[in-house]
Order: structure tokens, then sequence, then C-alpha cells
């Protein structure tokens, strides 16, 4: 199959099942005008001419790191001549799709500028694995638990933005209860554990939110204790996204304290695979999870009488 057919099964299949926000339609259109473009042998900087505009912004556009006007894009498909009007109208009604902002657009204030990226991205995953060394994960904090965590980041935040911060982050959580909700399976370093953030009586109550998710069918959570050594080799906390869409490749996400980075490549991509497989074989089995919390559960619940 050419790449132009192989395109418009893509951009077709994404348009009658969409999943996920603006951020996964971008990553599947730049997918397709890169299919495109290269089949005509067409180099970035002659497809830049096209659209007024540099390699470097075509790029951009082929990574789905940016949005893309519908003028730009005709005159591209037009430069890889895709004359067929139904695929030209799928192709811009994707473009239209993708430049619509995501539901945490509202949050921008607040948000840092990378990270909407990762809210996208969780919103279109089929399968989230995460290893969390510091902090339980954000997907499964609480609400207090998550107001401490965000003044230990940001001390100098007035009270409104920590709170804008905590709406974001619950708001994320959206993503696990509804329909066709991702996979989420974490490795929690009991080090986040057994630290009590916000004083007792917040991680008792954030003990039992995990204690909840124990229990939902699409989460699974293990737990690294102390006693388990080498997994300081992880480094530090790994996110991995899987799409159901056969065109957008895994991706790594890592966090650092004021920047992050994404990964695609597949060898990198493929090296992480196989840390957070170690991580998992090495950690207590999901088995030995409820146990665990629930010990920790008790402790917590002496402390704050």
């Amino acid at each position: 199959m050419s790449a132009q057919r192989e395109g418009d099964s893509s951009v077709r299949r994404i348009l009658d099942h969409p999943r996920g926000g603006p951020t996964i339609l971008r990553i599947v259109l730049g997918t397709q005008l890169r299919r495109l473009r290269e089949e005509c042998g067409i180099t970035r900087e002659a497809a830049g001419d096209a659209i007024r505009g540099s390699h470097a912004k075509i790029s951009r556009l082929e990574l789905g790191r940016v949005g893309c006007k519908e003028r730009d894009v005709a005159d591209l498909l037009s430069l890889y001549g895709v004359d067929d009007a139904q695929a030209r109208e799928e192709y811009l009604v994707l473009a239209r799709q993708a430049n619509t902002p995501g539901w945490w657009q509202k949050y921008s204030d607040v948000m840092s500028p990378w990270f909407d990226r990762l809210i996208g991205l969780e919103e279109a995953a089929s399968v989230i694995r995460m290893y969390e060394v510091q902090f339980v994960p954000g997907l499964l904090q609480t609400e207090d638990y998550a107001r401490a965590v965000m003044r230990l980041g940001h001390p100098r935040a007035s009270t409104e933005e920590i709170e804008r911060r905590v709406e974001l982050r619950q708001d994320r959580q959206a993503i696990l209860t509804r329909p066709h909700s991702p996979k989420l399976w974490v490795v929690v370093d009991e080090a986040a554990l057994q630290r009590p953030l916000g004083g007792a009586a917040v991680m008792r109550e954030q003990i039992k939110k995990l204690l909840w998710a124990t229990e939902q069918p699409s989460v699974t959570v293990q737990i690294a204790p102390f006693a388990i050594g080498g997994l300081a080799a992880a480094g530090g906390p790994v996110t991995i996204l899987r799409f159901q869409e056969p065109d957008l490749p895994d991706i790594v996400y890592l966090e650092q304290l004021t920047s992050s980075l994404y990964l695609e490549k597949r060898e990198e991509v493929e090296n992480y695979m196989v840390v957070m497989d170690r991580l998992c074989a090495t950690a207590e089995p999901p088995s030995m999870t409820v146990d665990f919390l629930e010990r920790l559960l008790h402790r917590f619940e002496r402390q704050s009488g």
C-alpha cells in the first residue's frame, strides 16, 4: 500500500474513532504528512517553501509539536499530489480538530510549557506505565497530598496558584474512570510512601486512595520496597505511554526539575522499556500490594490519632 493510501486510511480511522485531544491529532497529521512528503521525494526545505515557511517549521509540523493552518495543509497536499476531494477534506478536518484547544488549556496560566503535551498524550494512551521514586504518581494523588507536593515544588506560589495546580491534577485523573480508560500500571518506590508528605493524616487518606486504585480493573499497583536492591539504576521517575493507533510510537516522558524530555526514537524507548520490565519483575508482585498498603495505613492511622 502506498504512503498516500496508508495515510488516507489512518486519517479516516482516527476521525471515525477519535481517542484523545488535539495533541494526538497533531501527531497523526504530522506523521501522515511526513509519509506523503517522503514518498514524493520532496525535501523539508522544498515543503517549507510551498507554505512560505522554513524546513524547521515543517519539522515541527511533522513531529506534531505545533498546530497547522488549513491553508498550509491544503498547499502541502497539492504539493504531494493528493487530489482526491474526499481524502483532502479528511486531512483538513483533522487539521481543524488538531487546532482545537484541549480542556487543559484553561490551566495554561499555571501549567509548565512542556506539560500540556503529556496531558494530551495521557488522554490518548491505551497503556500508561510509570515508575515513581519520590512521590505517589500524580494520577493517583488525593487533593491534600497534591497540595503538599505543589507547595514543596512551588514554594513561592500563591495560594490561588497552588489550588489551580491541584485542580488540574484532579481533573487529569478523570481518564481513569471514563469508558475505555487507559491501563495504568505503576511501580511506586517505598520511599514515596514512607515519607509523611503533608503529615500523617494526609498520608492516611493517600494510602486509602491507593487501596481504591488496586480495586480498579484498569489499574495495577506495585511497590518497590527498601529490601530490594538495584532499583537506583532506573534513575528518576519514568513514564511510558502506548497508543492504540498503529501509526503512533511508544513515547517515554522524563520529568526534570525545570524541564522534561520526550523520547520517541525506537532504540531509546526500547531501552526504557527494558528498565521498566526489570522494575516490574523486581518489585513486589501486585498480589502483595494490598497487604503492604494496609500495614502502612494502620501506622498512619495511629500517628494521626
